[in-house]
């Protein structure tokens, strides 16, 4: 990780010079639960200005990053950074609370989410996920492997997103989804036994032995709508 982490910034620095303000590494890699076969590297990069001929300088770098198995960097100027903490609250909060400098200043030290925008982004994130999850498993519901699939794949972002309705109702941050799973239990008070059989899954790379697929499905969408409700009342 360090190694590969060293060579972007190398690239950067020769690419854009004194244009490079800041790169800033965020989520798993600077959480800590980085693992170099299921994790990604995420790097905020910015620059004073972004026009098409940075953007035509950051193609090979950005393709060579790509090739190491990493998203390319999220690329932004300094002025985005300071003006869109209302356009992508989760994104900018889970950086606040988590992230390293590797080169430049710290343009994140000093931003301000407003806590309003952070709630509607948690909830519109719930339901429109949930609405797209519908769209899918309607297509696949009597295909019982496409389905345990598709909630398996689905699980991460409800994860994410339910970390956030905690972190919005003051628990403290975590970041592994059992933990997640069993904050949102004790919080909620319900049994979360749909997501927790899909992390199961997950773990085991296959369903044990019984599991029905559109039971579990119908388990899993009753605790969605749970967690839905929880942050619509969140301040109201």
């Amino acid at each position: 990780m360090e190694q590969q982490l060293s060579n972007l910034v190398e690239r950067l620095k020769k690419t854009f010079g004194d244009r490079l303000i800041s790169a800033v590494l965020y989520g798993s890699g600077a959480v800590g639960d980085w693992n170099a076969k299921a994790s990604d590297l995420n790097v905020l990069c910015v620059l004073e200005r972004i026009s098409a001929h940075e953007l035509g300088e950051s193609e090979p770098v950005f393709r060579w990053w790509r090739e190491q198995g990493n998203p390319a960097p999220l690329l932004m100027s300094g002025e985005e950074v300071r003006t869109s903490t209302d356009c992508f609250p989760m994104e900018f909060h889970d950086m606040k609370a988590h992230r390293r400098v590797l080169h430049g200043t710290d343009v994140i030290a000093d931003i301000e989410i407003d806590r309003s925008f952070y709630r509607a982004e948690v909830e519109h994130e719930l339901r429109a996920k949930l609405l797209r999850l519908r769209q899918k498993a309607a297509e696949v519901l009597s295909k019982e492997d496409a389905l345990l699939r598709l909630l398996a794949d689905s699980l991460s972002t409800f994860c994410v997103l339910g970390r956030h309705a905690l972190t919005l109702k003051g628990r403290e941050t975590r970041f592994r989804k059992q933990e997640v799973i069993a904050d949102l239990e004790k919080v909620l008070g319900i049994p979360f036994d749909g997501f927790s059989t899909i992390l199961r899954i997950r773990a085991d790379g296959k369903a044990s032995e019984g599991t029905g697929a559109v039971l579990l499905f119908e388990k899993y969408l009753k605790e969605i709508d749970a967690l839905i409700r929880f942050v619509d009342q969140i301040d109201r």
